[in-house]
Order: structure tokens, then C-alpha cells, then sequence
């Protein structure tokens, strides 16, 4: 293979990120026009607990802020496969064939993980959780409207997400520290109890302050970190 230059490969690298910026730009504007059917997705969950529910705008700006909000979102779930695929072509030639053999599966699984993780939530975690707080707020002694703000909703239902997609990469992250020798499975087996301790934590600080959605969130980053132990070498 012909060696290329420093100019060529800045003129690579600049060209597949222009080729990403275009897609970045390409998929707002089609996120723009699919903002509405997510926003009726999203809103599922909470009318199968609250079918009589409804949520409300406060502000005169807040279709717009919904619709550039979700359109961005719905943008980065496109690029960011696509910027990966660019950086390992750009990388690619450049690697040994071991190296390759590692590289590729942990770019192709990255994104994986990450929807897997956001689809659990949606799909497992948000029913109990608008249940959880529908009840806690029709409960309260005092009369009470629930009017849940719309921009609210849907910034923590994205976000809990979100949380959820980067939780789900702790496999990757495990197995790709133990690859490059920082992190042996023989070490992470005798800090199995500190690992459990941690996750617990981290899963209670993410999510809502509910021990369901704790829990719903612990105990697959356990069955992740034990699943993770069967990839990594000793």
C-alpha cells in the first residue's frame, strides 16, 4: 500500500469529517420533520400509566425548543455510527491485522450497546417509573393538578435515555482497559464486592430517586460486569 503524506492524511481526515458534518446537517433537517412522531412516541409510556394525562406548554417558544431539541438528538443517533465508520476507515490502513481484529468490534458495538441501553429504558424503566410518580403525586394530601411542562418531560425522558445508553457501555469499556493491560480480570475479580458497591451507587445517583428504577438500573450493569469478565483475558 502507497504510504501517504501528513498533507494527504490531513486532507483525509478533513474530508470524512466534512462527509460527517454534511450527515450531522442532513439528518437535523430530517429530525426536524420527525420531531412530532417522537415526541408521540415518546409520550407512550406515560399515557399507558396515565391514559386521561396530558402535559402542557409554558412558554411561547417551547414547540420550537421541543422540535430543535429532538431533531438534534435524532441527528447525533445517525452521525455518530457513521462518524465512527469514517474514523475506522481512516484508521484502518494503518493497523496490523491484530489491532484490526480489536479495533472493529469495539467501534460496531459502541452504538450497539448504546441503543440496547436507551431501548431498556424505554421499554423496561419508564413505566415504573411514570407509574412511580404518578401515584407519588395523585397521592399527596393536599388537592393537587398534575400538569406535567412538556419541555420537562421530554428532556427527562431523553436523558434518562441517555444515561442508560453510557451505562450499557461498561462491557466495552472493561474488556478494551483489559486489552491495553490496564486492567486485569484477576484484579477485577478480587474487586468484585467494591465493583458491586460502586455500581449500586452509580445506579442511584443516575435515575430517579426511586428504588425501582435503582434497581432497574443496578442489576443489568451487574449482569454486564459479570458478562464482562467472560471477554477479558487473565
Amino acid at each position: 500500500m502507497k504510504k501517504m503524506t501528513l498533507m494527504q492524511h490531513f486532507a483525509e481526515l478533513r474530508r470524512r469529517f466534512l462527509w460527517t458534518l454534511l450527515i450531522l446537517l442532513v439528518a437535523f433537517v430530517a429530525g426536524w420533520y420527525l420531531a412530532p412522531y417522537l415526541q408521540n412516541l415518546l409520550i407512550i409510556p406515560l399515557l399507558r400509566v396515565w391514559p386521561d394525562g396530558a402535559l402542557i406548554y409554558t412558554g411561547i417558544t417551547d414547540g420550537l425548543m421541543i422540535n430543535l431539541s429532538l431533531a438534534f438528538t435524532i441527528a447525533l443517533c445517525v452521525t455518530i455510527p457513521v462518524g465512527l465508520w469514517h474514523l475506522w476507515a481512516y484508521i484502518e490502513p494503518g493497523l496490523k491485522k491484530k489491532e484490526k481484529n480489536f479495533v472493529w468490534p469495539v467501534i460496531l458495538m459502541s452504538p450497539v450497546l448504546f441503543f440496547i441501553g436507551a431501548l431498556f429504558a424505554f421499554y423496561v424503566l419508564f413505566p415504573f417509573v411514570f407509574g412511580f410518580f404518578i401515584e407519588l403525586n395523585e397521592s399527596a394530601q393536599i388537592p393537587t393538578v398534575l400538569l406535567p411542562v412538556a419541555r420537562d418531560y421530554f428532556v427527562f425522558a431523553v436523558n434518562l435515555m441517555k444515561v442508560f445508553g453510557f451505562a450499557f457501555q461498561l462491557p466495552l469499556v472493561m474488556v478494551v482497559l483489559n486489552r491495553v493491560g490496564i486492567l486485569s480480570k484477576q484484579s477485577v475479580i478480587k474487586s468484585r464486592r467494591y465493583a458491586i458497591i460502586g455500581i449500586v451507587t452509580i445506579a442511584a445517583i443516575l435515575t430517579p430517586p426511586d428504588i425501582v428504577s435503582q434497581m432497574l438500573l443496578a442489576l443489568p450493569l451487574l449482569g454486564l460486569f459479570e458478562i464482562s469478565l467472560l471477554f477479558m483475558r487473565d
